[in-house]
């Protein structure tokens, strides 16, 4: 037999050489397979070998400084869909069913039972357990189960509502130490994997495997249930009695720093959140003490009194005679009392809240010294308290300040705080000089009892000295025993405080009608350890005076804390108990309380029927403090020490204006203008305040030119 041809050769060889592809394929396809996709490939051979449910954790709990349990988390179930076990002649009635006891939208349940593209399905989260029950008793065969789940519950209803803030349906921290916290609370969940055959039913004695959910950690918070029971009680009664739209409160162990009680009033049920309303669900959400800014008016005149001394701007001598304003820059800036306070010492200014002395102390220290102290007690930045939606606060750069301004700014005007930052710095004010970080959690404890985070008072810097807290201490305590804060006085307690009303505004202007009545209160005087503040935002009744429209909280509050914290009333002669006086006529009620020795806090006739008091009957009050009156026609009157200030003008766009455009422009809105240095000329680049910012008449706008001249 002859050799081969040269192209059986060829033939044979491109032979080899696809089969040699072909293996070569086919082993980089067994690789490809083995090793590449091998665990892709095991993962969905487990899925359909196996079904994997997750087990959830068990939420940490959130407890009060007493171990009075405020949030926790109970069981649960939730009911899920496996849809290929679901036969087909089978799923309008298992969806009806399942319709029917959970509240569900038959057509949402209908496509999720019919719906074979998924392996595993939770049709509802949350479901109690006689629910589970019944669902059970339908007999929706194997394509229908439960697993555990869990659900939060908050046992005390809204108390520290906007504290605490509430969860997701899934358990995810949705506000408040909820979610500042949740990496905390929220735990690990488990699994529970169980053996099924192709059709995703349980085998009968297949293996199943549960990997145990690991729970939460446990918060352990410095409020105090009892004391903010008390807090909530009084801002309720502020609220309604004064028809305000928010009355906020804030309760503070000024020593260490803790946050004792904290509300917004009105508040919410954080079991029943109003989901549906997002404007609703953010207003009664929001913790205003702690992320709304303010103008806080004559609170701040503590802030001005303890700066001043502490700085020797002042001292115990300072005498100063009100005319009835002052003046400032060739601007008359009124006192609130008409015709002035006359000749004053330095106890008197601070209980007649007299505006020119508070801005005589601003204008002693100047605007560098009064600065230092403003950011010293904390103004302009955050506290560092780790609550949810804190503010800074609105101070305005030192550089833009005029000596205008700077005066307003010693009565309370002009800077905006929130109200724990005012709470804190009058903390340090009391307590002998120190600025202490607020701090609401007090640790984070394990199930097992390991402490996994402890929080101490902390130090954040010395403010005052104590020789000059102890001043300020004597001071405050007269404007309640002789001054403007009578109102406040407890019978058998020494306390000490300021009154302050501040007015609102509306696109630049004085909202007529609308104001901040507030009253800041310590206890006891001598030796402080409770400082509390009500703020009641547009009370709508009643002469507004934070002493009427506030102080009687605040009264009320502080007399509750001290007695719960073991502090015994010294006797007093002086108190006397409040008789019942609704229904009574206003002359009626006028005569029953001077027969007491009380005063009637009024502004209807006299033939008009009380329909409201503060304080209530059986409440004791102090011989020579008053008795707010109310009828149903009490309407507004301003008349508190904050009211009499000019309106604010706007201010106008300069920018592109030469120097003499830029200042007529400037003086038509009664504004001046300040050009450093002095020497720049060409047209405006930028200017500050910024156009459309609203400020006082008088104030002076910075403004800066393209060029400037350099002498040789």
């Amino acid at each position: 037999m002859g050799a081969p041809s040269v192209s059986y050769k060829k033939r044979l060889l491109a032979a080899l050489i696809v089969v040699a592809t072909l293996f070569a394929a086919l082993i980089g396809r067994l690789f490809y397979i083995q090793i590449i996709q091998s665990d892709a490939l095991q993962e969905r051979a487990l899925s359909q070998w196996t079904r994997d449910t997750s087990l959830s954790a068990a939420r940490g709990n959130i407890l009060d400084a007493t171990g009075v349990v405020l949030a926790q988390s109970g069981t649960a179930y939730k009911v899920v869909l496996w849809p290929k076990s679901i036969e087909a002649d089978e799923r309008e009635r298992v969806a009806t069913e399942l319709a029917e006891l959970l509240g569900m939208d038959y057509a949402n349940v209908l496509s999720k039972v019919s719906d074979t593209s998924k392996q595993e399905i939770i049709l509802a989260r949350r479901v109690e357990r006689e629910v589970i029950d019944q669902i059970s008793a339908r007999k929706l065969g194997m394509g229908v189960g439960s697993a555990i789940d869990t659900k939060r519950y908050y046992p005390s209803g809204s108390l520290f509502s906007q504290l605490l803030g509430f969860t997701t349906v899934d358990g995810v921290g949705q506000s408040g130490l909820e979610q500042k916290y949740d990496k905390y609370l929220a735990g690990e969940n488990g699994r529970m994997i169980t053996e099924t055959d192709r059709d995703g039913n349980t085998l009968a004695y297949g293996v199943q495997e549960i990997i145990e959910p690991v729970d939460g950690y446990n918060l352990v918070l410095t409020v105090d249930s009892v004391y903010q029971a008390a807090l909530e009680k009084a801002c309720k009664e502020a609220l309604e009695v004064n028809d305000a739209k928010t009355a906020q409160g804030i309760l503070m162990n000024c020593k260490t720093g803790e946050i004792l009680a904290i509300t917004t009033q009105p508040d919410y049920d954080p079991n029943d959140p109003p989901r549906n309303d997002a404007e609703l669900l953010a207003s009664v959400t929001r913790n205003r003490i702690v992320a709304d800014a303010y103008e806080p008016g004559s609170t701040f005149k503590l802030i001005t009194l303890a700066s001043a001394l502490d700085s020797n701007a002042i001292d115990e001598t300072f005498n100063i005679n009100c005319p009835g304003y002052h003046i400032v820059n060739g601007e008359k800036i009124r006192c609130w009392k008409s015709g002035g306070h006359g000749q004053q010492n330095l106890f008197e200014v601070a209980q007649n809240s007299c505006n020119p002395a508070f801005m005589a102390m601003a204008q002693a220290m100047g605007v560098e010294t009064f600065y230092e102290y403003i950011y010293a007690f904390g103004f302009g930045s955050s506290t560092g308290s780790n609550i949810t939606g804190e503010a800074s606060g609105i101070v305005t750069h030192q550089k833009y300040i005029t000596e205008n301004t700077l005066a307003r700014i010693g009565f309370g005007q002009s800077i905006a705080v929130t109200p724990l930052q005012l709470a804190t710095a009058v903390c340090a004010v009391v307590n002998g000089g120190n600025l202490m970080q607020p701090y609401v959690l007090d640790r984070i404890v394990a199930n097992d009892g390991t402490v996994i985070l402890q929080n101490e008072p902390t130090v954040v810097r010395r403010v005052i000295s104590e020789e000059t807290s102890a001043l300020v201490r004597q001071i405050a305590e007269s404007v309640v025993s002789d001054g403007s804060g009578r109102n406040a006085a407890i019978p058998g307690y020494r306390i000490g405080g300021k009154t302050g009303t501040a007015q609102k505004y509306e696109d630049g202007k004085i909202a007529e009608g609308k104001l901040v009545a507030s009253f800041i209160g310590f206890a006891p005087a001598d030796d402080p350890e409770f400082v509390c503040l009500i703020l009641v935002d547009e009370p709508q009744v009643g002469t507004i005076f934070g002493s009427t429209v506030a102080a009687p909280f605040v009264k009320q509050m502080l007399e509750e804390t001290l007695r719960h914290a073991g502090y015994l009333p010294e006797g007093s002669e002086e108190s006397v108990a409040v008789p019942a006086l609704t229904g009574l006529t206003i002359a009626e009620a006028e005569d029953a309380l001077e027969e007491l020795g009380l005063v009637a806090t009024v502004q209807d006739d006299p033939s008009e029927l009380v329909t409201a008091q503060v304080p209530a009957e059986g409440q004791t009050a102090v011989k020579g403090s008053g008795v707010l009156l109310y009828t149903e026609s009490t309407s507004i009157e301003l008349s508190e020490e904050d009211s009499n200030e000019p309106e604010l003008v706007t201010v106008p766009n300069v920018v592109g204006m030469t120097r003499l455009a830029a200042s007529d422009a400037l003086a038509a809105k009664g504004l001046k203008i300040r050009i450093s240095p002095e020497d720049q000329t060409g047209e405006a680049i930028r200017q500050s305040p910024a156009a459309g910012e609203s400020v006082a008449a008088g104030t002076e706008v910075l403004v800066e030119f393209s060029d400037t001249n350099i002498g040789d």
